[in-house]
């Protein structure tokens, strides 16, 4: 991935941050819930409106994710976004992905199969 790599823990959560070409790229791997949501929350970029952030989330590690998740993501959403930048989901699968299509958060940030597809995108 890249050279610039950060690991933090909390609970049941462990999030690894790269960052690859300007684009922060988060592994998640575990589950989010409310205990663990601060660990990805923390972890992403600052909303900074001179670059415009580009994050690409990689849930492929990720078995369970409750409504904390949900509102973190689209939370992040919200801040790319306002900053004119954008936030995409990666590796969604199972009930995490269940979850993000029953919510409708695959309609704002777009899921990919793999990082490197949200990366070329």
């Amino acid at each position: 991935m890249a050279d610039n790599q950060e690991a933090v823990e909390r609970g049941q959560l462990a999030v690894v941050r790269a960052d690859v070409d300007g684009i922060a790229v988060l592994a998640l791997r575990g589950e989010i819930d409310y205990q663990s949501v601060g660990a990805l929350t923390r972890a992403m970029p600052p909303a900074d409106p001179t670059t415009g952030p580009r994050v690409v989330v990689d849930l492929s590690g990720v078995g369970f994710m409750d409504s904390s998740g949900v509102n973190a993501l689209v939370a992040a959403h919200h801040a790319t976004r306002a900053a004119q930048g954008w936030l995409r989901l990666a590796g969604v699968h199972g009930p995490v992905l269940r979850t993000v299509q029953l919510v409708g958060l695959d309609t704002v940030a777009p899921c990919h199969r793999t990082v490197e597809e949200a990366l070329a995108a």
